[in-house]
Formats: C-alpha cells, sequence, structure tokens
C-alpha cells in the first residue's frame, strides 16, 4: 500500500490518499474496512483489466462514485512507483476516466459535471451559509458561491447541519484574488470533515467558472488548511486538471 500527497509539488501539502494496486478484488467489507483503518478521506483500489484499470474509492464510511486526488494518486503510483508507461486509462463508477503525464505533473480527464442551478436555497443551506446567495447543485454536492476569496477563508463550517444535508457534500467557492477561483469542501456524512484538495468537485467548479469568467483554462486553488493548486480546462464535455502529486510511504498490511 502507497500513501501519496495529491495536487502537491512537495510532502505535507495537498490530499493525501492510500493506494493498493490489487491482483484481484478483495472483499467488498475488507477494503472498507482497510479504508476505514487509514482514516484518510480516501482509499484506492486498482485492478488491472485487458484494456486498462478498474479503479474504486472508499472513504472511510462507504464507496464513493468520484474521486479526483485518489486518482491522480493512483495514477502516480502506477506511473512513478511501478512503471508503467503511456495513458492511464480506469473505468469507474463515472465512467472512463484518463490520466496521461505532463509538464506540470499529470493531466486527469474527467467527464464534465455542468452545474444544475438552485432557484431558492433551501432552509437548511440557507442556515448553514448564514445569508441567500447563489447555489448550484450537481449529483453528489451542494455549492454556494460566496462574496469573494476571504469570505472562503473565514467560512466557518456548521459539520453538524452539514451532515444533515444526507450524502451532499457542501462546496464554497469565490472569485480568486492570485487565482481564477478558489473553494473549500465539507463532507461530514462520509467521514470526510473538511477534504483538503478535491479534483472531483472541479468536474463542476470548471464549467461554472468557466462560464462566468468567459475563459475556458482557469487557475483554482483549495482553500484548505493544506491546500492545492489545480490547473483546468473545461474541453466541451470534458473537465482537464493537472496536478502533482509526491509519495509519501510505501507500507506493507497484513490480512489475517
Amino acid at each position: 500500500m502507497y500513501q501519496v500527497d495529491a495536487f502537491a509539488t512537495e510532502l505535507f501539502s495537498g490530499n493525501p490518499a492510500a493506494v493498493l494496486v490489487l491482483d484481484d478484488w478483495l472483499s467488498d467489507v475488507t477494503m472498507q474496512a482497510i479504508a476505514a483503518e487509514n482514516n484518510l478521506a480516501e482509499t484506492a483500489f486498482a485492478k488491472r483489466t485487458a484494456s486498462g484499470w478498474d479503479l474504486r474509492w472508499f472513504t472511510p464510511v462507504h464507496e464513493v462514485d468520484f474521486c479526483g486526488h485518489a486518482t491522480l494518486a493512483t495514477s502516480h503510483v502506477l506511473a512513478n512507483e511501478l512503471g508503467v508507461e503511456g495513458e492511464l486509462v480506469f473505468e469507474t463508477r463515472v465512467g472512463t476516466l484518463r490520466v496521461s503525464r505532463s509538464n506540470s505533473g499529470y493531466q486527469l480527464d474527467f467527464p464534465s459535471f455542468p452545474p444544475e442551478p438552485i432557484k431558492e436555497m433551501p432552509p437548511l443551506l440557507k442556515e448553514i451559509v448564514g445569508k441567500n446567495v447563489p447555489a448550484f447543485k450537481n449529483f453528489e454536492n451542494l455549492f454556494v458561491e460566496l462574496e469573494d476569496e476571504q469570505a472562503v477563508r473565514d467560512f466557518v463550517p456548521d459539520l453538524p447541519k452539514i451532515t444533515d444535508l444526507g450524502p451532499l457534500g457542501l462546496v464554497v467557492t469565490a472569485e480568486g484574488n492570485e487565482h481564477d477561483f478558489v473553494s473549500r469542501y465539507f463532507a461530514p456524512y462520509a467521514g470526510i470533515p473538511e477534504d483538503p484538495v478535491t479534483g472531483s468537485t472541479h468536474a463542476t467548479l470548471v464549467p461554472y467558472w468557466a462560464e462566468k469568467l468567459g475563459k475556458a483554462r482557469l487557475s483554482a486553488f483549495q482553500r484548505s488548511k493544506r491546500g492545492g493548486h489545480l490547473l483546468c480546462e473545461l474541453a466541451g464535455d470534458r473537465v482537464l486538471v493537472t496536478g502533482s502529486a509526491v509519495t509519501f510511504m510505501k507500507a506493507e498490511i497484513y490480512l489475517v
């Protein structure tokens, strides 16, 4: 098992993920237990197929449909630690994801999940944010746009109330000062109080900000304590996200 800091150029930044490359799947119960034991935002399990790789992701609480930073971490392990060459093709719950090496690290090719506007903020969401602000959603998260980057930095999450949103996570975002936009992400229902850097949310943030700012190429920064920089591009119905990764640990686990 490897542990990788994703969307990072140096250790102890970005978002840590565990990666296991398997000859065959372990049982779902065992994979969930490993993820709970790791207590990281995500543990990724990859298995080679005839045409590429099957990829699954688990939080400490349950399996998830989509995870960007653990896809980056898996790509880094395969390419940098195990010597797999060329484009990596992953089959996942959200379809085919492709990852290739780039001058800036790894370019992840995700499906775009355009924002679905919310005409009127639900009372609980308005209570969490404390005001009526622009809001939108996708299949797994709620998003709110705050007035500026400082508001994103200063946002104090009411985690019990965010948990009451159920399986939907909450993203707060705003136009950035040094970057095109910034964000933070909270998913306590999934066992993730605040995710340090989230690739999957950018599959919706990028089309939102691309339309709002009138540009297809965007620089994004996730304003968590650890923080992480993402270079993004809207390419038709795909979102390209580029980031770096560094290996923190290689470990051996015992299943007895």
